[in-house]
């Protein structure tokens, strides 16, 4: 197990000779020392507060070193770093991953990277039998298409979604959008579970929506159409006769 080496004593005792050379980087922002972290067995760095405006937390970290017991200390470096409490900004993210979806505006352009996980080149073999049967005939003719974990993803997003199985509309519709003329299936492997609503009418119009999905406007839906007063409840009372009076003339 190895054990961090016991730093020189002259270096430990070395607050002032630290503290100057943070004065002369930083003048009277230079505050009160709070601790000595140990490099190796040559060098420490001597902690000061920092008495700068708007970095409450941070230090002023000043690094000296020897090349032995009994020479001379001397000063490495003078840098302001962070300390345990202090307040720092969170760490970058590059724009292609804080980018969320949504985010696209009109006129707004979004390449995808070179390595991008969904994608995989499209002249090699692919993965989704569908693909394989048709690609001799009808070519590929992209440069890239979605590698199957991209698929999954995009699957569980649909289903999910507001178009999916277990939506209110779909679940107090009376039949599946399976079964409706206006289903259009989607190409490959998602073809089982996936189309795209073609009814002007239909809340998902345009729309990617689950095999299981449905709504009032179903192609097959019959309503019966008649009187909206039943026959049985018109009753002609012919029982009584009214009698009136004819005026003499």
């Amino acid at each position: 197990m190895s054990t961090t080496p016991e730093p020189d004593a002259a270096l430990v005792g070395a607050v002032e000779r630290a503290r100057a050379a943070a004065r002369v980087e930083a003048g009277d922002e230079v505050g009160k020392h709070v601790g000595v972290r140990p490099e190796d067995d040559a060098a420490v760095t001597h902690l000061f507060e920092a008495d700068k405006p708007g970095y409450r937390g941070w230090h002023w970290a000043v690094t000296v070193a020897n090349s032995g017991p009994g020479t001379e200390v001397t000063v490495s470096e003078v840098v302001l770093e962070p300390g345990p409490d202090a307040l720092v900004a969170p760490a970058w993210v590059p724009w292609q991953q804080r980018v969320q979806a949504g985010d696209l505006g009109v006129g707004d352009l979004l390449p995808t990277a070179p390595d991008d996980p969904r994608l995989v080149p499209a002249y090699v073999q692919s993965d989704d039998e569908a693909v394989e049967e048709v690609a001799l005939e009808a070519g590929l003719g992209r440069v890239r298409v979605m590698s199957r974990p991209a698929r999954l993803d995009a699957a569980s997003r649909w289903q999910s979604g507001e178009y999916g199985p277990r939506s209110d509309m779909a679940r107090s519709a009376p039949e599946h959008c399976g079964t409706c003329g206006f289903y259009l299936p989607v190409a490959g492997a998602l073809r089982s579970a996936f189309g795209v609503c073609g009814n002007e009418i239909a809340p998902a119009d345009g729309h990617v929506v689950h095999v299981q999905y449905g709504c009032g406007a179903h192609s097959e839906l019959r309503i019966e159409q008649g009187s909206p007063v039943l026959v049985a409840d018109l009753i002609y009372d012919d029982s009584l006769l009214d009698v009136e009076r004819a005026s003499a003339e």
